[in-house]
């Protein structure tokens, strides 16, 4: 029977040793030359001396995997996610960890006849192959590591949906990153964190293309939608998409609020982080006027807000021009998007300000994910194994 068509049908666990001999009830034995093939379980073609993919056929939802690994390892699920980061052991030792994995694709249900609205989300020709969008799980093992066995179950539990642009987005290609692949790291294996935002998109167009209905297919009572829009939202040269920061862009903030809210999910808004612009060892800042569009609309719907803005100008100014431009990506050309160490320290960010803001979601962060100081960051502590996904070297796109 397909692994997809077990879970589906039942509350069964896949359980799955990769070094043997286990032979244990319940539990397959993986060859190390087994390929992945629709499906099914196996290994992915992208390897890179000890460092692998493994991947094994699952229908939409959320998944608590649990590892047992050794050796030094970084693992990342789907597009670059981090899920656990340098975890290290000594020679022959093993130790247990578990996360939670969102898994999704691009279909919708078909609407009625006559009536608008589609049956699979709009996706972008650079979205084509991802690991985000497909019916499997992908787990991806960095650094020298030894996976003894890797367990999968499917769970109900209370989860983060993420909505913005390519400052979010789960970044494919290395060394490009955002904050939003990296938050996963930062909470415990009791919630999920599913991440529906993409490159280039406003908060108009992620209606057009479908991703909002494909995200409030999934919301349920009790889960969280951070919303952070601007980057594109601003550029008066897209005029279709242009959301004036008065009167527009506010409205539309309120639209995803509503539909949160009809679901009984709860909405937080978060302003975008600022671009890496100077003056007189300032920054200059780029998003002011939607910065305070944001804090305007969370103030009159009572709602939280993170104020990401304010924090990236505190980490930019504390680092000084050259020593920010290490968090960028293109080897600092970029000033918009982050690498993986920038992107590490907007996580934080973001954790630190979920922790003075959202006591409930607060509640599922890991202790040491509950404060960040921008105005003393260590640089060293954004250093995070890269990836074998997709590792050509690429700028990002907004």
């Amino acid at each position: 029977m397909l692994l997809a068509a077990m879970l589906m049908a039942t509350s069964t666990v896949l359980r799955f040793d990769l070094e043997p001999p286990k032979r244990a009830s319940g539990r397959v034995s993986v060859a190390a030359d087994k390929a992945f093939e629709a499906g099914g379980y196996g290994y992915e073609p992208q390897r890179r001396g000890k460092e692998f993919l493994f991947s094994a056929a699952v229908p939409e939802g959320n998944y608590r995997v649990t590892v047992r690994l050794g050796g030094r390892v970084t693992v990342k699920a789907e597009s670059r996610r981090l899920m656990l980061r340098d975890i290290t052991t000594k020679p022959g030792q093993y130790v247990t960890a578990s996360f939670v994995v969102n898994v999704r694709n691009a279909q919708l249900a078909p609407p009625p006849a006559n009536a608008p609205g589609g049956s699979r989300v709009k996706l972008k020709s650079r979205e084509a192959g991802s690991y985000t969008w497909d019916d499997k799980l992908t787990l991806e093992f960095l650094g020298d590591p030894r996976v003894a066995s890797i367990d999968i179950e499917r769970v109900e539990l209370p989860t983060i949906f993420l909505t913005g642009d390519s400052t979010v987005t789960d970044q494919r290609s290395e060394p490009a990153a955002s904050w939003g692949q990296m938050l996963p790291a930062l909470f415990g294996p009791d919630v999920a964190v599913a991440n529906h935002a993409e490159s280039g998109e406003t908060l108009k167009s992620f209606v057009t293309e479908l991703r909002l209905d494909k995200l409030l297919s999934q919301i349920k009572a009790g889960d969280w939608l951070l919303i952070q829009f601007g980057h594109n939202d601003q550029k008066t040269n897209w005029p279709q998409t242009y959301a004036d920061p008065a009167i527009t862009y506010p409205a539309w903030l309120r639209t995803y609020v509503a539909e949160a809210r009809r679901c009984g999910a709860y909405p937080v808004l978060v302003t975008s982080p600022e671009r890496r612009n100077y003056e007189g060892g300032k920054v200059r800042r780029t998003l002011a006027e939607y910065g305070e569009a944001v804090r305007k609309v969370a103030r009159e719907e009572n709602l939280p807000v993170l104020d990401l803005q304010e924090r990236t100008v505190t980490l930019y100014e504390a680092l000084g021009e050259t020593e920010a431009a290490k968090l960028f990506n293109d080897g600092g050309k970029d000033r918009t998007h982050h690498n993986n160490p920038g992107a590490w320290f907007l996580a934080r960010a973001v954790a630190a300000e979920i922790a003075a803001k959202v006591p409930a979601l607060a509640a599922h962060l890991k202790p040491a994910a509950r404060r960040f100081d921008a105005a003393n960051p260590d640089l060293a502590e954004g250093l995070i194994a890269t990836s074998l996904a997709e590792s050509d070297v690429r700028p990002a796109r907004n």
